[in-house]
């Protein structure tokens, strides 16, 4: 039995520390499965250095955009580029180390139950290390707010380290996904529900970014829970 075609997608933006280390233990942990990097081009070079590793590993694979309109902009691009080469599977992960490159397999082993199985730190076995007490009260306060706004049963909907098969994501219709921020992640969820897909979670834990600092920030959040009411409210 062949393996899915799978991609895994990071979008990036002055991540070159945590790139060079990376790339090499995620070829490792899913050698068969060819990485995506949407680079914003970042002015640390991040992007020049995965073109430059491309060159040697053709399954590694450089997106890169002239300049930085949002996260939720490259993360569609990213999802286009699977449904577009037609990969099985698309697995979008973060590239600060926060999500484990060794849970990826287990991802890619459970979307035989699921069309979407999200890594999550809200089910039992799950959890975060490093963050201070507020950052773990607003995620929780985010996820329940989400819950009950888009009536979606998952309890870990503001993470963006998945697994999603490809062909819930064309018939999903990435063009009509609006938020260019970090609500991307609660929006997509939402939709693919109202495309009929089947959710799974699996626990993982979450820690702290190894370099570079976070881009979300208490307006980014506040930011995404407007965009999220207003997509409830226009009931897309």
């Amino acid at each position: 039995m062949s393996l899915p075609r799978t991609l895994i997608a990071l979008c990036t933006y002055n991540e070159r520390q945590n790139v060079e280390l990376l790339i090499p233990q995620l070829r490792a942990a899913v050698p068969e499965a060819d990485l995506l990097f949407v680079d914003d081009n970042s002015p640390d070079g991040t992007g020049q250095y995965v073109g430059e590793v491309s060159f040697t590993d053709p399954q590694v694979k450089l997106l890169h955009r002239e300049k930085k309109e949002g996260l939720g902009v490259a993360i569609r691009a990213g999802f286009q580029y699977a449904v577009d080469q037609g990969y099985d599977l698309l697995v979008n992960m973060d590239a600060d180390f926060s999500h484990p490159p060794s849970v990826i397999p287990q991802l890619i082993a459970a979307s035989k139950d699921a069309d979407v199985v999200i890594a999550s730190r809200y089910v039992e076995g799950g959890g975060v290390v490093g963050w201070p007490v507020q950052r773990k009260v607003m995620s929780r306060g985010i996820n329940t707010y989400v819950r009950v706004l888009l009536g979606l049963k998952t309890r870990d909907n503001s993470g963006s380290f998945r697994c999603y098969r490809v062909e819930l994501l064309r018939r999903a219709d990435l063009s009509k996904v609006r938020c260019k921020g970090y609500a991307v992640f609660e929006e997509l969820l939402f939709r693919l529900k109202q495309a009929g897909a089947t959710f799974l979670e699996i626990p993982y834990t979450f820690e702290e970014r190894r370099f570079g600092t976070t881009k979300i920030n208490m307006k980014e959040a506040f930011r995404a829970l407007g965009n999220l009411a207003l997509l409830r409210l226009r009931g897309e």
